[in-house]
């Protein structure tokens, strides 16, 4: 797919659209809020760009996709620390000092990952942090990510580009 516009679509609590493919999925355990606050299990409503793809090069080949691909590093971390003005809903490397995500998981969740650009221009401290596309093996509901098995993920990475949106609704 060449460098166009694309819009994926959430269109309920369990299917991902993008044009003529619909795939099943998970979302947050307490559905979707247009009044996202950090730790609320909720998916954020609205329509947002993608961020670039992290994947676990020790696990995983880099996919065929037009998105940028990131190595995930064991250092590497997203801060979810409401207390930390500087670092809050940004990659970071892992330390001691503020509350993240670790990134290099022991799970398979994050062999892939592409971060919903939510509260990331103008970062508000607790309207929730570290919201990502990323695995699942069984559609369990999320603390506010959207899953995909992995096969999907594989798929979807085909189609989407820097360009493509997405629409929660």
């Amino acid at each position: 797919m060449p460098n166009t516009k694309s819009l994926l679509i959430l269109k309920n609590d369990n299917t991902l659209i993008l044009d003529n493919f619909i795939f099943r999925c998970a979302i947050g355990q307490n559905k979707t809020t247009n009044a996202k606050i950090e730790g609320d299990r909720k998916t954020p409503k609205g329509k947002f760009n993608i961020g670039k793809l992290f994947y676990r090069k020790d696990r995983v080949s880099v996919p065929n996709t037009e998105l940028k691909c990131i190595p995930i590093k064991k250092t590497m971390c997203w801060c979810n620390d409401i207390n930390s003005k500087e670092n809050y809903n940004k990659l970071i490397n892992c330390s001691k000092k503020v509350s993240y995500e670790k990134l290099y998981r022991h799970d398979y969740k994050y062999n892939f990952l592409i971060p919903i650009l939510f509260n990331t221009k103008k970062i508000k401290l607790g309207k929730g942090s570290a919201i990502f596309i990323h695995l699942t093996n069984n559609y369990k509901p999320t603390a506010g990510c959207i899953t995909l098995k992995h096969n999907d993920f594989i798929i979807l990475l085909r189609l989407i580009n820097k360009n493509t949106q997405i629409l929660i609704t």
